[in-house]
């Protein structure tokens, strides 16, 4: 696929250092385009087109990013000063920049989501009637989907769907923030569209474990995508020539969904190797294609650590305290797996 680490850097900080196939990079060489803001950018209109199918929704519009897709999302199913019910260690909540508040201007109520998917108890507790002009109308229910705070798990169809069905009881809207729901299709062997039609709208990116360069998709029902698509234009998301970078987004659909499995055999094995090295590996009931572990007190600051093995030729991700995260993706082969661990071992052995 021609997608190798540069040099000998093994780079476990996240899917998002992959690098574009050579398919990839031919088809965005050879891709007709247009000016996409006034619609008129075929291989865009071809990517946007192919994801509604893909996931069985309406319509689809292209993000530059999987947080401006959220965003876009909510912005659209939510007016001002309305409730929000998302998980407490969610991506939405935790990790873009504060937008719910600073930018949609919504009310986020957090939700005990410690097992990757809002309890029932949690959205029941949460959830504020319509009708008191003390509360803020809760109108919405932000899933994360594989959920990568509590270890990239994926969260199984029946879960999903009840979490899903408790939300649409009470009247809300239920978006998902799917940024790696290939993942979780693929681990447990369904169509996406198992997910996808539960909800009312669904986002995933195309640069995370389906390697392509960049963008994310939201996707939902025509009228919400033309709200989307407004406030879309209000971020400065509206593009001209994005057909380039959709060209790479549609290979990436069509030909690296199944090679996600491979990234999950990985995973698994990165676990084994650290735990067999001695660490604190965290348990999760499924592994997709994230390792969590804790660096042991013993060992020196997690800032001394990190450095030692960049200077050893391996990058890994700090999640904060003396939490490490490692991702495999289509960069890294069993055998890149295998030099990690040494490192790691090497390293602590210091």
């Amino acid at each position: 696929m021609n997608c190798e680490q540069p040099g000998n850097i093994l780079d476990f900080r996240s899917d998002t250092v992959t690098k574009p196939t050579e398919a990839m990079r031919k088809a965005m060489y050879s891709a007709p385009v247009g000016d996409d803001v006034y619609g008129d950018d075929p291989s865009m209109n071809e990517l946007q087109n192919y994801a509604a199918n893909l996931l069985g929704m309406e319509d689809a519009i292209y993000a530059c990013s999987g947080t401006m897709g959220n965003l876009m999302a909510l912005m659209s199913h939510c007016n001002r000063g309305e409730g929000v019910l998302m998980g407490a260690n969610s991506h939405t909540w935790k990790n873009e920049g504060g937008n719910v508040a600073g930018i949609a201007g919504v009310m986020p109520f957090p939700l005990d989501d410690s097992s990757g998917c809002p309890t029932i108890e949690s959205i029941r507790g949460a959830y504020l009637p319509s009708g008191n002009v003390h509360y803020a109308r809760t109108v919405l229910l932000v899933m994360e989907n594989t959920h990568n705070s509590a270890g990239g798990v994926p969260i199984s169809v029946d879960t999903f769907t009840r979490a899903a069905l408790e939300a649409k009881s009470l009247g809300l809207k239920v978006h998902v923030d799917g940024a790696r729901i290939f993942d979780a299709a693929v681990y447990f062997g369904v169509d996406v569209k198992e997910y996808s039609s539960k909800v009312d709208s669904i986002q995933f990116c195309l640069s995370k474990g389906l390697g392509a360069p960049m963008g994310s998709i939201l996707c939902g029902q025509a009228e919400f995508i033309e709200r989307a698509r407004k406030h879309r234009k209000a971020l400065g998301g509206g593009q001209r020539q994005s057909g380039i970078a959709a060209a790479a987004g549609l290979v990436a659909l069509r030909d690296m969904r199944d090679r996600l499995a491979d990234d999950h055999k990985n995973a698994a094995l990165l676990a084994v190797l650290l735990a067999g090295a001695g660490l604190t590996v965290e348990d999760v009931p499924h592994r997709t294609n994230m390792v969590y572990f804790v660096l042991p007190d013993s060992s020196s600051d997690i800032s001394a650590f990190v450095r030692d093995c960049a200077e050893r030729g391996l990058l890994l991700g700090s999640a904060g305290g003396r939490r490490i995260r490692m991702v495999t993706h289509v960069g890294l082969d069993e055998s890149a797996v295998r030099s990690a661990a040494g490192v790691i071992s090497e390293v602590l052995a210091q």
